[in-house]
């Protein structure tokens, strides 16, 4: 993964710098995903990185979610995983979606992550059940809250088949208010009417507390709760 900065709008652009090579664990159940990077930026400029990779993991057999962070975007940190839970483990995150509350900064900086994960890696097409889960720092990632489960457990089979895979609708997004609360905007599926797909885009109703210095904890067995559909056009941020 690397990445290139511009000064000027865009009209001339910095060479490309590496910000980290990629072990990726290729999703269970026929779904359609990957390594897919998500980025945000603090108050002073400097630039959050999350992915999936499974470096931390002997042998690949999952995911976690990695960081990487820039006060520049010329050098770029080792990434760290994010600890969601033990590295001995059965669960695989992916698909991440992180937003930093752009009125803080540095060691300071409020930071909200939303991400995808199967409770059990070693699923397939009939058994993988599909969770999204969120987790916060109030520290610049150097602490993590205790990770919750907002949505699932999805079926594959609620999910449109496509040429690559079992599609949810893999790019999904954080904001983080200042001050306030995180507000994951992500698609939910469930059970089908006939052929008729029940897959919609849903944001929590009042957002997500931004919390931190939590020990890493088990995913609770909960369902997204007050949540309301989004609708088009509608305008975030």
């Amino acid at each position: 993964m690397q990445m290139r900065t511009s000064t000027n709008g865009g009209t001339s652009w910095a060479a490309s710098v590496l910000v980290s090579t990629i072990r990726h664990h290729t999703d269970a159940g026929g779904l359609r995903s990957g390594a897919l990077p998500s980025a945000e930026i603090d108050a002073a400029g400097a630039t959050y990185v999350v992915w999936s990779d499974c470096r931390f993991r002997s042998g690949c057999p999952a995911n976690d979610i990695v960081l990487s962070t820039s006060a520049t975007g010329s050098a770029w940190s080792s990434p760290v995983r994010v600890p969601i839970d033990a590295t001995s483990s059965t669960v695989d995150h992916f698909e991440p979606g992180i937003g930093v509350d752009r009125s803080t900064a540095g060691s300071t900086a409020r930071v909200g992550l939303t991400y995808y994960f199967y409770p059990t890696s070693s699923c397939t097409a009939s058994t993988c059940r599909l969770d999204v889960g969120f987790i916060s720092s109030v520290n610049g990632g150097t602490s993590w809250s205790v990770a919750t489960q907002v949505a699932g457990p999805m079926n594959l089979s609620w999910l449109p088949n496509t040429s690559q895979g079992r599609m949810f609708g893999d790019y999904i997004s954080t904001s983080v208010r200042p001050g306030g609360n995180a507000f994951p905007v992500i698609p939910i599926g469930h059970a089908p009417t006939g052929s008729t797909f029940n897959l919609a885009m849903y944001v929590p109703t009042g957002g997500l507390p931004v919390a931190g210095g939590g020990a890493p904890g088990r995913h609770p067995d909960t369902s997204i709760a007050g949540s309301t559909p989004l609708t088009v056009p509608q305008t975030l941020h």
